[in-house]
C-alpha cells in the first residue's frame, strides 16, 4: 500500500479542504535543493519547504552537529535549568541580530513567536501600569494561526471563522510613496483615538499575501511615529530572517530597529521545529519585580530544546560562512537577470526580487486556492519542480546551496508555465 493510500486512513493536513484536493505525494528522501517521491520522481524544492530547510535538505554538518547533542543531553526543562546549546545560540545570535537586541526568548514555531511577542507587549504595558489594549498592524499581512498572532493578521481565507473572538486591532496600509502622506496622518489618528501597545509587521516584505514588497522609507516613518508614542515595534522576522533578503535580517535595511523579534524558519535549518522572540534591555526590564506575577508567566515544554539549539548553531554557523554568502549574492544576481529578462512577458502583471527571494504575478485572475492556481502547482510538478502559487502569484525562496543548473530548472518551467493560460 502506498504513502498516499496510508495517508488517507488517519491523517488530517494543513490548509487542505480534502472534499476537495488530490492526494498528498508521498516524499520519501530529500538532500541538498532536491526531494524524491515515492514513485522516484525527483523535484527542485523552489522554496526550501517553506523558507526552512535554507542551508539544503539533509545538510551533512547540521546531521552531524544534531547527532553529537543527542548523545550528551536530549530534552530538559528550560524552567529552573541551562544548558551549553542554550546558552551559545544566544551569544551567535547577538553577534548578528540587530544591535538593540539583548534578550531570548524561547518558543516552538513562528505563530508561537509572534504571540509571546504581543504578550510581551501587552504585559509590557500592564506592568507599567497602563492598560493598553490594541494592536496595529498591516492590511493584509500574515503571522501565524494563534489566536493573537491571527487577529494581526489581515488575510480572511484563514481568519474567517475566527475573527469575532480577536483581539483589537486597527489596520494600516503597506507604505508606499504615494500613499505615505494619507496613511500617517490616519496612524497619527489611531494614535489618538485608540491605546495602542504594539505594531506587528513584517518587514519589507509580506510573505503569505504574496511575496508584495514594501517601502523602506515609509516603514521607517510608521516605526519612528510608534516610538514618539511609546508603541512597541514588532518585527515578524520568521519568513524573512536569516540571510533570504541579502542580509542577515530585514531588519538590518532600516535605522529604526524593533523593540521585539520573532524568528523561526530558517533558525534550525528545516531540522527541527523552534523559535525565538527577541526584545531589547527595557522590555526585560518591564518584567523585573518583587512581585511574582509580573515575570512572564508563559512556557512551552519543548523551549530552548537542546537538539533544536544545537541544529541553530550550526545554520548560524554556515549562514555567516563566505561560502554561504557568496551563494546568497549569486543567487541574488540570478533573480535580478530573470525577473528583467520576464518582466515585459504579456502574462506578466508585476515582478520584483530581494535577496534570493524572487515574485512574479500574473495577469490573470485567480483564487488563492481554486482549480487554477491547482492547475500551476500541478504543472510544475510535473516538470520535476515543487514551487507553491499564493493565488496568482509565483514565487521562489531556493535554498542557498541550489545550483545553477537546478535553479534554470526553475525559471526555465516559470517561463514555461505562462503558456497555460
Amino acid at each position: 500500500m502506498s504513502l498516499q493510500e496510508r495517508d488517507r486512513k488517519h491523517i488530517w493536513h494543513p490548509l487542505t479542504q480534502h472534499q476537495t484536493a488530490a492526494a498528498p505525494i508521498g516524499i520519501v528522501k530529500a538532500k541538498d535543493a532536491l526531494l524524491w517521491d515515492e514513485d522516484g520522481n525527483e523535484y527542485v524544492d523552489g522554496i526550501a519547504s517553506w523558507y526552512t530547510a535554507m542551508y539544503g535538505h539533509c545538510n551533512d554538518y547540521i546531521i552531524s552537529c544534531a547527532s553529537e547533542q543527542m548523545k550528551e543531553l536530549d530534552q530538559v526543562v528550560f524552567t529552573g535549568f541551562t544548558h551549553k546549546p542554550a546558552v551559545e545560540l544566544s551569544e551567535k545570535l547577538m553577534r548578528i541580530l540587530p544591535s538593540n537586541q539583548q534578550k531570548i526568548f524561547f518558543n516552538d514555531n513562528g505563530s508561537t513567536a509572534v504571540e509571546a511577542g504581543i504578550k510581551m507587549a501587552l504585559q509590557y504595558h500592564f506592568n507599567k501600569g497602563e492598560k493598553r489594549d490594541t494592536l496595529l498592524a498591516f492590511e493584509g499581512g500574515f503571522h501565524g494561526d494563534t489566536f493573537g498572532a491571527m487577529s494581526v493578521s489581515g488575510l480572511s481565507v484563514y481568519n474567517g471563522p475566527f475573527k469575532d473572538f480577536f483581539l483589537k486591532v486597527e489596520r494600516i496600509p503597506v507604505p508606499t510613496k504615494d500613499n505615505l502622506a494619507e496613511l500617517l496622518i490616519k496612524l497619527k489618528q489611531i494614535c489618538a483615538e485608540n491605546k495602542c501597545a504594539a505594531f506587528v509587521y513584517e518587514p519589507l516584505v509580506q510573505g503569505a499575501a504574496g511575496m508584495k514588497f514594501h517601502d523602506v522609507g515609509g516603514l521607517e516613518e510608521i516605526l519612528k511615529l510608534c516610538k514618539q508614542n511609546n508603541i512597541l515595534c514588532i518585527a515578524d522576522e520568521v519568513m524573512t530572517g536569516f540571510g533570504k533578503t541579502g542580509k542577515y535580517f530585514a531588519s538590518s535595511y532600516l535605522e529604526i530597529q524593533p523593540d521585539i523579534i520573532c524568528l523561526s524558519k530558517a533558525l534550525t535549518a528545516g531540522m527541527v521545529a523552534m523559535s525565538i522572540t527577541s526584545c531589547t534591555q527595557p522590555v526585560f526590564d518591564a518584567f523585573l519585580d518583587d512581585e511574582i506575577g509580573k515575570g512572564f508567566f508563559h512556557a512551552h515544554t519543548y523551549s530552548a530544546n537542546p537538539i533544536a539549539c544545537a541544529t541553530a548553531i550550526a545554520g548560524i554557523e554556515l549562514l555567516t560562512s563566505e561560502e554561504i554568502q557568496k551563494d546568497i549574492s549569486l543567487i541574488a544576481r540570478a533573480h535580478r537577470s530573470f525577473a528583467k529578462k520576464i518582466a515585459d512577458h504579456p502574462k506578466v502583471d508585476a515582478v520584483r526580487s530581494l535577496g534570493v527571494i524572487f515574485a512574479l504575478d500574473l495577469n490573470v485572475e485567480m483564487e488563492r486556492y481554486g482549480s487554477l492556481r491547482d492547475q500551476l502547482f500541478e504543472f510544475f510538478m510535473k516538470q520535476g519542480v515543487f514551487l507553491r502559487p499564493l493565488g496568482n502569484t509565483i514565487y521562489m525562496i531556493p535554498p542557498y546551496v541550489i545550483t545553477d543548473k537546478q535553479l534554470e530548472k526553475i525559471y526555465i518551467s516559470i517561463e514555461k508555465s505562462l503558456s497555460i493560460f
